[in-house]
């Protein structure tokens, strides 16, 4: 199945941003695409809501996840995006949600890992996770879903890889500043070879994120991928075919001789 990271820079409008979205998404269904990817705060850019944030979210989520109901299922093409769910609290979710091509709901993920990081706190604005891995089914693929700063938790990507993932797909708006980039393709790349599974990261670009979408194969070896233009689609070819190949020769997962033990710290 072709696969599609979509890169954009979100405004602070969610009907503008979704009127980007629907012409990156008919960009990759022309080019053959089962899935697009969408980066986190698609929905919106924290920074540039003019609205109080709180209401911005309530408002936003429902037209959010509707809107891209309406695209997945007019143009026939599966979608993950990010965006902020209300939780019913003062914060809300930092929150992807995978849509099939018939515009169905088939789960959602709420960020767990806050980027409380480089002199920046998410966790004054935002709620995190309590836990719980999102796998789900697009066309001959299982698809695990993660979001920026996750990234950097490679037991957060071992877990999905334990739930028999074929892709690991990555939403973020991941900060500009020094080794930045350096992090970011190298986090990506091992992601997905310590897994041997595909990679398919979609980042925000702005004066503040870096961009850099990139889908990877098992082996790491990037198979599409955009730099830092304010718009655009990368798109591959993302097959089982390529993973059953490369675990044959590099059989990590079946060599492993530590088990992982998953618990979820609660937040402090």
């Amino acid at each position: 199945m072709k696969v599609s990271v979509g890169q954009f820079t979100p405004g602070g409008d969610v009907t503008e941003n979704i009127a980007v979205m629907r012409r990156l998404a008919e960009q990759a269904k022309a080019e053959g695409s089962g899935l697009i990817l969408f980066p986190e705060e698609a929905m919106f850019s924290v920074g540039k809501v003019a609205a109080d944030f709180r209401a911005a979210v309530d408002a936003g989520w429902t037209v959010f996840v509707q809107q891209l109901s309406f695209i997945a299922a007019e143009l026939g093409i599966a979608v993950i995006a990010g965006g902020y769910e209300s939780s019913g609290e003062d914060r809300p979710y930092n929150t992807l949600v995978a849509l099939d091509s018939a515009g169905a709901i088939l789960g959602t993920y709420r960020k767990l890992h806050l980027y409380d990081a480089f002199s920046y706190q998410e966790s004054k604005r935002i709620l995190p996770s309590d836990g719980g891995l999102t796998v789900v089914r697009i066309g001959d693929l299982n698809v695990g879903i993660m979001t920026c700063y996750d990234l950097r938790f490679p037991e957060l990507a071992r877990a999905l890889a334990e739930q028999d993932v074929d892709l690991l797909g990555v939403a973020a708006a991941w900060f500009k500043g020094e080794h930045k980039i350096d992090h970011w393709e190298t986090l990506l790349k091992a992601r997905a070879i310590e897994n041997t599974c595909w990679v398919a990261a979609a980042g925000t670009t702005s004066e503040h994120c870096i961009g850099h979408s990139v889908i990877l194969d098992p082996m790491g070896v990037p198979t599409a991928f955009l730099n830092d233009e304010p718009e655009g689609v990368a798109t591959s070819d993302v097959t089982t075919k390529r993973i059953a190949e490369v675990r044959e020769f590099l059989p990590v997962l079946k060599n492993r001789r530590i088990k992982s033990v998953r618990e979820i710290v609660p937040a402090h």
